[in-house]
């Protein structure tokens, strides 16, 4: 079988094990089912890696039309699959995040009496195919089809703990914001399809490409619009509001999904939208795409740190971690070349290891103590040695800590946008790294004094609301508190940052990402591999690689943010938020309106940045 054969599997076996387990769900027990999920998670993990080896090169973009729909002359009405390595090695990482997430959920709900026990694997099953099948396409209507297909089932995820309000309301504010976004990429892949007549990538792109006056207005239309959908899945600032809300009512292994993978699938979109369709000489100008990507990236940066700092509440901590570091990774993006592209993917393929075994600690806090309050767990956790030493590694890699793949890919980020992103980085990193080492230093070393009282602070899908202090929240776990952690829970974590530790130690790994990254800001050359079956190879850069300015800035983050977690703990914790930042919080009101209005502000700032 070759590679481009093999591309359609990736999309049908988890789909297929969906199927097996939705039918025969109600029939087989609870081991038989999560067996099965994890079985048909491997299997599609194990397609992609192997494709994603067998590919020729770095370069190469294996491509299959479904039922030989092949072009003619450059002009086809096929569906298209295109398999290069940076798609590849997104559905790779995907397909190893969702069974990280089964494993670690082996026997983790107490299912209710009407719902089978093959539903929560079948929905993330699902959820994977929708994931691997966005980041394989080459058909911008499909893409939406496949991003809309993740997004519903994430809905359902959010909000499996049906029987709790919090956990609807939080499903419906994820839902409503993203189906918004969706609206928006469908009216902006419909102006496109009134201008060229076409709906695949590399065909838009080509019809473009026919036209190289510039954008019209039309054309500039259609880039704000599909990416205005993109960017409320990546939470890039002013489209972020519903992030929090949703991973705090999230079951923990949906939140390791949703700031693992699901965020930087609209990235990766972003990205692939802008090189295979609006580079080209009738798109959008270099100068307003970095402008517009710079912009969101550092709004998205500053907020997300400031708001991660301000939090007690550990999911909602993390949360705000994933979206300031989307804006680092906007911020690579932005700079448009290989080299900044490059250090988003080491950056991205580290942080999803690191950011999903922090949820699984937090996972691991809430079952044992039914808090995942960091000024009610104040000492709790020292029974906890090893789940402690993993959330203390975890916030070190976030602050920059060489030599996790985090540290090398922020380096690398900071080499290619210059340096007044070296001190964004630092900065940004140091607050979120901080946050979660404060956090660490509360719970399980007991470190400063410990609180009288903790009152909750916001609860997620209801921010405005005050809620009783003390309350505790529902446990995840079948039978109640754990008395005793499964090992899979310790081991799935465990093996996540050993994963994130070998992005940076591993040469071979930064010098396919490299010649990946050459290959997938070639315009031209993903036109001529699609539609003509030709191969180009683009001109090699310097692949990814440690600088001793990058490793002495990362270990002057992972310093920052130790003095910072230091000097948090020894004093004691305010009750109120500080003035200065509850500007901030009223903003995060946790109101379906706000939040309306201010995705509405988020479209005319970008159209704004790239006009």
């Amino acid at each position: 079988m070759s590679v481009a054969q093999t591309l359609p599997l990736i999309v049908a076996t988890p789909l297929s094990g969906a199927a097996v387990l939705v039918g025969a769900g109600r029939r087989l027990p609870r081991y038989a089912a999560e067996t099965l999920g994890c079985l048909f998670a491997a299997g599609t993990a194990t397609l992609a890696l192997w494709a994603s080896a067998a590919t020729p090169s770095s370069t190469a973009r294996p491509v299959e039309w479904l039922g030989g729909w092949r072009p003619h002359g450059g002009a086809s009405v096929g569906i298209v699959l295109v398999g290069d390595r940076i798609g590849l090695g997104l559905a790779a990482l995907v397909s190893l995040l969702a069974l990280a997430a089964l494993a670690y959920a082996w026997r983790y709900f107490d299912e209710p009496p009407r719902r089978h026990a093959g539903s929560f694997p079948a929905l993330v099953l699902v959820f994977q195919a929708g994931m691997c099948g966005f980041s394989l396409t080459g058909d911008l209507f499909n893409a939406f089809v496949f991003f809309e297909l993740m997004g519903v089932v994430a809905y359902a995820l959010t909000g499996y703990r049906v029987e709790e309000a919090r956990a609807v309301q939080g499903a419906l504010v994820f839902a409503l914001v993203n189906s918004l976004g969706a609206y928006t990429t469908l009216l902006g892949i419909g102006l496109l399809y009134a201008r060229t007549g076409e709906l695949g990538l590399a065909q838009i792109g080509s019809a473009l490409d026919a036209h190289p006056g510039g954008p019209d207005a039309l054309v500039i239309a259609s880039f704000v619009l599909v990416v205005t959908g993109l960017l409320v899945k990546a939470a890039a600032v002013p489209f972020h509001f519903w992030l929090a809300d949703a991973h705090a009512v999230a079951p923990t292994p949906v939140c390791m999904l949703l700031s693992g993978v699901m965020v930087e699938l609209g990235l990766y979109g972003t990205a692939r939208v802008y090189w295979t369709v609006f580079a080209g000489p009738g798109g959008i100008p270099e100068p307003a795409a970095h402008r517009a990507l710079l912009a969101l990236g550092v709004l998205t940066a500053v907020l997300g740190a400031v708001m991660c700092w301000q939090q007690r509440h550990l999911k909602r901590l993390l949360a705000y971690s994933t979206i300031a570091h989307t804006g680092m990774f906007l911020v690579g993006l932005a700079v448009l070349t290989p080299e900044g592209l490059g250090g988003v993917a080491l950056y991205v393929l580290a942080h999803a290891g690191v950011k999903a075994a922090l949820f699984a600690c937090a996972g691991i806090l809430l079952d044992r103590f039914g808090s995942v309050d960091e000024l009610q767990l104040h000492g709790k956790g020292q029974e906890l040695r090893w789940a402690g030493v993993l959330f203390g590694a975890g916030g070190l890699a976030l602050a920059g800590l060489p030599p996790f793949g985090t540290a090398l890919g922020k380096a690398v980020i900071e080499e290619a946008a210059g340096d007044w992103a070296t001190a964004l980085c630092v900065l940004v990193s140091a607050a979120t790294g901080g946050a979660v080492l404060r956090a660490g230093a509360r719970v399980f070393l007991g470190l400063g004094p410990a609180p009288e009282s903790a009152a909750p602070e916001s609860r997620p899908a209801a921010a405005a609301a005050e809620e009783t202090t003390g309350k505790e929240e529902e446990p995840e776990t079948r039978g109640g508190r754990l008395s005793r952690i499964p090992d899979s829970m310790l081991v799935v974590p465990t093996a996540l940052l050993a994963g994130a530790l070998a992005v940076g130690l591993v040469p071979a790994l930064r010098t396919g990402i490299g010649r990946a990254a050459d290959a997938f800001t070639d315009h031209a050359g993903y036109v001529t591999a699609v539609l003509y079956g030709r191969a180009a190879e683009p001109a090699p850069t310097p692949p990814p690689h440690w600088t001793m300015a990058g490793v002495l800035w990362g270990l002057l983050a992972t310093a920052l943010a130790a003095a910072l977690a230091l000097l948090a703990v020894r004093r004691p914790e305010r009750r109120e938020p500080t003035r200065w930042a509850t500007p901030l919080r009223r903003l995060h009101s946790g109101h379906v309106g706000d939040y309306v209005a201010w995705f509405l502000a988020g479209i005319t700032l970008l159209a704004a940045l790239i006009v």
